[in-house]
């Protein structure tokens, strides 16, 4: 549920980049925030860590017109990617109004991205959201790798909602992130009834 300030008339969005470790959440924020005037957007935080380039969370706000007199704001996240920073991945997810799943294409990872997708379920049931009913992308990064997974698999192995949208992106070259943060932008204003 969106945070409305009737203060400064704003409707705040939190919406959370999800997947396993180096997989291209922070490449996609890092693009995302590099393509925007600079009116319309904010600092980006990063904590850099040995293990992982993002150890809790980046935060970017994104000024994005108008919904019934109220400004957009849109509050972008990254998970950490490690099984260890598990309390860290549901702790972020809290509050969320929408998931970018970040898949990595590459065929050896493939059962971290299962693990990490049904991570994400469990965290999101726990908060009583339903990914049949929740606004979800799935992106499958990395496309330009050598023998890339073939799109359709994680949905198949996880039974995955057809309608949820996917895109495939190379993010290091900003190839499909701009797409990708479209749709989950779009999506999560349409889910929202004020």
């Amino acid at each position: 549920m969106p945070y409305l300030n009737y203060g400064d008339r704003e409707l705040n969005f939190k919406i959370v980049y999800f997947g396993p470790g180096m997989s291209g959440k922070t490449t996609n924020l890092i693009h995302v925030h590099r393509n925007l005037q600079e009116n319309i957007r904010g600092k980006m935080i990063t904590l850099d860590t040995a293990e992982e380039r993002t150890l809790f969370f980046d935060f970017l706000p994104l000024d994005l017109g108008r919904v019934s007199g109220f400004f957009l704001r849109f509050n972008l996240y990254t998970v950490p990617g490690q099984i260890q920073y598990e309390a860290s991945r549901q702790l972020i997810l809290d509050g969320a109004d929408g998931v970018v799943f970040v898949a990595d294409s590459q065929p050896q990872m493939l059962e971290r991205n299962l693990a990490s997708f049904e991570g994400m379920v469990l965290n999101l049931e726990s908060y009583g959201k339903d990914i049949a009913k929740y606004p979800l992308v799935l992106q499958y990064n990395k496309r330009d790798c050598e023998n890339p997974i073939s799109v359709g698999t994680i949905e198949r192995e996880l039974n995955i909602p057809s309608h949820i949208p996917v895109f495939e992106s190379v993010a290091s070259e900003g190839v499909g992130v701009m797409d990708t943060i479209h749709r989950i932008c779009t999506n999560v204003v349409r889910d929202f009834r004020l």
